[in-house]
């Protein structure tokens, strides 16, 4: 299904009054219609790297506007959409393949998808103690029926989130965020959140939060990316922008999703680089930012306390 005609992904206006952009809350919608995935295999509350993934154009919107139209993500069900999952275990200590369907309103499989930060499906999994972190873009055959390679899964409860924008039908433009949970057998250890710290490493990189959020309200928020000390320049383009940023809430694994306003040249990305942050709700939320350089993706976590 070519994918190079796709309009702009439309977004429903923003709560928060006298905001004009505000942050990305909520799952990008999207997909894809290759195998290109960017998992981060067993992501624990550490960082670890992911394979390098492609950073084709997209017809995106303007950087830093927002999903949060699309809600928390904690629903499989919204506005006549559903999404449906094949089976509600997975092994555990192996990958699995995760097959899931969305139908509209008419009851039937959605097939046709906007494109958005390059593709027209996102897929993310995370267990409840928010480790695990993997962001996936299925694979989706001619029946709807998408498919999301996840690597190994540790036992516990994870909720699998599926964002995306109808491309047809009264809704089309508009994001969609739904999800699943689905249990993976045997005996869970679980893993204490982290503290809050305004910094992570990962692969020599050194990433750093600047800023103070409160929850409800849109507040600029900065990511700064060094490495031995020094600024890192070199960032490249991934997904459309310098940056992906997803961030999980501790307890009920609400989702949100941030992107950097700083606009793309090439591959000359950072060392700073700017977003407009609204949080809906106050406590600990634990951050995944995803960067690439010379064609290596790094996500690096840490946990971020809103008030």
């Amino acid at each position: 299904m070519s994918t190079s005609s796709r309009p702009t992904v439309r977004r429903r206006p923003l709560a928060a009054a006298g905001t004009a952009a505000a942050l990305a809350l909520t799952l990008a919608a999207c997909g894809s219609s290759n195998n290109d995935s960017s998992s981060m295999p067993g992501m624990d509350h550490g960082v670890k790297s992911s394979a390098s993934a492609k950073a084709s154009p997209s017809m995106g919107d303007m950087p830093g506007m927002d999903h949060m139209a699309a809600g928390n993500g904690l629903s499989d069900t919204k506005d006549g959409y559903r999404l449906t999952g094949e089976g509600a275990t997975l092994a555990a200590g192996k990958a699995a393949a995760y097959r899931f369907t969305v139908t509209g309103p008419d009851g039937k499989p959605v097939t046709d998808f906007a494109v958005d930060q390059t593709e027209r499906m996102h897929f993310y999994a995370i267990r409840s103690d928010l480790t695990g972190f993997q962001h996936i873009h299925p694979t989706m055959a001619n029946d709807g029926t998408w498919r999301a390679n996840l690597s190994s899964l540790a036992s516990g409860s994870w909720r699998m989130f599926t964002s995306f924008t109808p491309d047809s039908g009264a809704d089309k433009g508009t994001a969609f965020v739904l999800s699943r949970t689905v249990t993976v057998p045997g005996s869970e250890t679980k893993t204490a959140l982290p503290a809050a710290a305004k910094s992570a490493e990962v692969d020599g990189y050194t990433v750093t939060v600047k800023g103070e959020p409160m929850a409800g309200m849109a507040h600029p928020m900065a990511v700064t990316v060094t490495k031995g000390g020094k600024p890192v320049t070199d960032l490249q383009p991934y997904l459309d922008t310098y940056a992906h940023l997803t961030a999980f809430h501790e307890g009920d694994t609400a989702f949100a999703h941030l992107h950097p306003t700083t606009e793309v040249d090439g591959g000359h990305g950072g060392p700073d680089l700017s977003f407009n942050a609204e949080l809906p709700t106050s406590g600990n939320w634990r951050l995944f930012l995803q960067f690439q350089t010379g064609g290596k993706l790094h996500t690096a976590a840490l946990t971020l306390k809103v008030g």
